[in-house]
Formats: C-alpha cells, structure tokens, sequence
C-alpha cells in the first residue's frame, strides 16, 4: 500500500533547472522525515537533500544549487535543482524515514531518471 512515485526527471541541457515530486500514500506522511538521494552509473546512493517531517530544517550534501521543500497537505516532496551539471546526470530516489522507539521505517520510490547533457 505504501507508494512513492517520483517525477519530473528528464533531459536537460547543462545550466538547466528541474524540479522533481515525489507524491507519498500509504502512511502518514506528516511524521516522516524525507529525502532525495541519487545514483549514478557504477557509483553509491548519496543523499542530495532531506527535510524534516514539518519541513522546519533541511540538509543539503551540495548546499546552493538544491531546494527541498514539502507540502503536507498535498503528501508531496520537491527537489528544486538549478544549473544543473553533467555530474548530476542520475536517477534520482525520493526516500521517506519515520523514526520510532522501536526502530526505523525506510521507504523508497522506484527513482526517476536526471540526465544532463547538450
């Protein structure tokens, strides 16, 4: 029943913009924490960029060119990027984190692609 369903990659061309959404259900989506991490060919999952649950912080692994925001009322996570590079050429995954006494709920959507090339 959980889903995360990311979208908004594509092709662009380098000094670009994108912005991806990742639409949330299955589980309350207010009390989860979440984050956007990408991969590239042959490279780790790296975290880009997280947001707590009421968005009141956020953490950036390449602060300047990277927004992430949320929408609680609409169960919906964004990743603003901006002058993009060929190096963010990725897919890109939203994640969502509830944290409990008893351990940890990881989520993770099936990842939309980001290439930025001429």
């Amino acid at each position: 029943q959980v889903r995360l369903v990311e979208s908004g990659g594509g092709l662009v061309q380098p000094g670009g913009s994108l912005r991806l959404s990742c639409a949330a259900s299955g589980f309350t989506f207010s009390t989860y924490a979440m984050s956007w991490y990408r991969q590239a060919p042959g490279k780790e999952r790296d975290m880009v960029a997280a947001i707590t649950s009421v968005g009141s912080s956020t953490n950036y692994a390449d602060p300047g060119r990277f927004t992430i925001s949320r929408d609680n009322a609409e169960n919906t996570v964004y990743l603003q990027m901006n002058n993009l590079k060929p190096e963010d050429t990725a897919v890109y995954y939203c994640n969502a984190e509830g944290r409990f006494g008893i351990g940890v709920r990881k989520y993770w959507g099936q990842g939309t692609q980001v290439t930025v090339s001429s």
